[in-house]
């Protein structure tokens, strides 16, 4: 007896043993991508601004924070962070409910379109809304209010630009959510408001808690929102650090803001892993084309119409403003423009971005699925040790860290072997797979880790290998998760311009750093040219989204 025990115990050892060999295996390759290409390119542009001689002057920072016009730029990205987070799950959350529990006419087309404004370049979506609150704007056109000089239009442009966050991190859990759960709670007596608040709500902590991390960091690192609509008034950390780096040219501050920002979002995010770890549980996932259904009741015909009102007012009308200024010449003339190059800022055509930021997001997409999916897995375990627990902190940072600082770091770190990587075409997919890694991975988590370990553990007794478990246990459960995941990362690519607008070559420009560049020019034409591509941009991801639609759709009818 005592040797079937012992014979017992070492197997479980020896599998507790290759388990953890495993899940080391998985975290070592973004553990390696994410030091070679964030990291480091950090690191070095942080060495440069803090070293004078070769030593280092830490007393910098102190002399930095001690100016009272850093401590206020400072104060000001963190409530708006925390305010343009607050109403950007306020306003999208009913959203996210209509488009998980809801079926209805061009349902996939207003997904679509919902998400469009993520990708846009951010100085685009503060030119949209300028035209929209600023002088001559439509707003003071007909009622002769203007809110360019307010926070409120630095918000609402926010939660403009992040609706689809929470959208589709929370309504790509909510579903998956079996609904009789609530149904069993209301038919013991529960309130609707009271089964959605205890039964529901609690199921979906994680994925809310991922949205809100996503939004608050996007707001706190918020760049060219704030540049046009903020002017000389409102200034966040993104922007003070662009002035101090390439206006002013005081590397050494820009180092200190930087650190700055990077412990911030560092807390922050340790604090979101130690919240969210705690309230995790398994969940029973379905399948979402059984949750949908028509609305029923008055009640709910009125949330999908007060949805619908919000998406088209707040979402579709600065896209249309865009749409109008790019038709303002007659006979398409700004789009024809596009097809010529001046031999001056664009070497070649304007409209050969197109696909230019096609390719590029393409192959950014895959390393991000591929980095991100690894991640994820790695994460999924519960028994992870605390080096990987710390990494799902980590993986978040790119979102958190100035985009200007990894994109100086990648010129200053990556020119020399063996990482000599300035002149090829991969930096620019590299780059923007680091932010679109988080992406994934916060999209997967919650449902990777909502899998009952039971089934795993089930198909491990029954003889299946780790791959075997993967592929007929959780994927079945996260291929929804994981198409999503990939349409995020490919349209957070073609959107990426803070750090893309350093490494791209003059002759392969993406849409984003083509638009800032005409942007950037005087004259209508210019303008009238950026207007022009920025809608090409919103047809293009448009088309990609609905194409992404269509492959959730037929996987779940099983068409292809």
């Amino acid at each position: 007896m005592d040797l079937a025990r012992t014979e017992v115990t070492e197997a479980a050892v020896r599998k507790d043993r290759r388990g953890s060999a495993a899940r080391l295996g998985l975290i070592a390759v973004p553990v390696a991508f994410f030091a070679a290409f964030f990291a480091y390119p950090v690191a070095a542009i942080v060495a440069r601004g803090l070293k004078v001689d070769g030593a280092w002057r830490f007393g910098r920072i102190g002399e930095v924070l001690a100016q009272s016009d850093v401590r206020h730029v400072l104060w000001f990205t963190t409530w708006q962070a925390f305010v343009s987070t607050a109403l950007t799950l306020l306003i999208a959350l009913p959203g996210a409910y209509v488009f998980a529990r809801f079926d209805f006419r061009g349902k996939q087309v207003l997904r679509a379109a919902v998400t469009v404004p993520f990708v846009l370049p951010t100085v685009v979506v503060g030119t949209a809304f300028l035209a929209l609150v600023g002088r001559g704007g439509l707003l003071d056109e007909l009622w002769g209010v203007r809110l360019d000089t307010t926070v409120w239009a630095i918000l609402l442009a926010h939660v403009f630009f992040n609706y689809a966050v929470v959208v589709r991190t929370v309504g790509g859990l909510w579903a998956q959510l079996d609904p009789r759960q609530e149904e069993a709670a209301r038919m013991l007596g529960a309130s609707p408001w009271k089964a959605w608040r205890q039964v529901t709500l609690p199921a979906l902590g994680p994925a809310v808690a991922a949205a809100a991390l996503m939004v608050f960091l996007f707001t706190f690192t918020s760049f060219g929102v704030v540049q046009i609509l903020g002017g000389p008034t409102f200034s966040t950390l993104e922007v003070e650090i662009y002035r101090q780096t390439s206006e002013i040219f005081d590397l050494s501050t820009a180092a200190v803001l930087t650190l700055i920002q990077f412990v911030a979002v560092g807390a922050i995010l340790a604090l979101h892993a130690w919240t969210v770890r705690r309230r995790e549980t398994a969940l029973r996932l379905v399948d979402a084309s059984v949750t949908a259904r028509r609305p029923r009741g008055a009640g709910q015909w009125a949330l999908l119409g007060g949805v619908l009102v919000t998406v088209v007012v707040l979402l579709m009308l600065p896209l249309a403003v865009l749409v109008q200024r790019s038709l303002d010449a007659p006979g398409f003339g700004y789009y024809r423009a596009l097809t010529r190059a001046d031999g001056g800022v664009f070497l070649v055509p304007p409209i050969e971005a197109i696909g230019n930021s096609l390719e590029y997001a393409a192959a950014a997409t895959v390393i991000a699925v591929v980095i991100g999916g690894l991640a994820a897995v790695a994460l999924t375990r519960r028994d992870a040790g605390r080096f990987v627990r710390g990494f799902d902190a980590l993986l978040m940072l790119p979102l958190g860290v100035s985009a200007v600082t990894v994109g100086f770091g990648f010129l200053i770190a990556l020119d020399e072997p063996p990482l000599d990587l300035r002149s090829s075409w991969i930096l620019v997919p590299l780059a923007q797979a680091l932010v679109g890694v988080p992406f994934v991975v916060r999209t997967m988590l919650p449902v990777l880790r909502a899998v009952d370990v039971r089934l795993r553990e089930a198909a491990s007794v029954l003889g299946a290998s780790p791959w075997r478990v993967w592929r007929e246990v959780d994927l079945p459960m996260v291929r929804r998760a994981l198409l999503i995941a990939a349409g995020f990362a490919f349209a957070v690519s073609l959107g990426e311009f803070g750090a893309t607008v350093f490494i791209a070559r003059p002759d392969n420009p993406t849409l984003p750093v083509a638009v800032a560049r005409l942007l950037g020019r005087p004259g209508d034409l210019n303008y009238g040219q950026a207007m022009a591509l920025s809608t090409i941009l919103m047809v293009v991801c448009a088309v990609a989204l609905l194409v992404l639609e269509r492959l959730r759709t037929a996987d779940r009818t099983g068409e292809f």
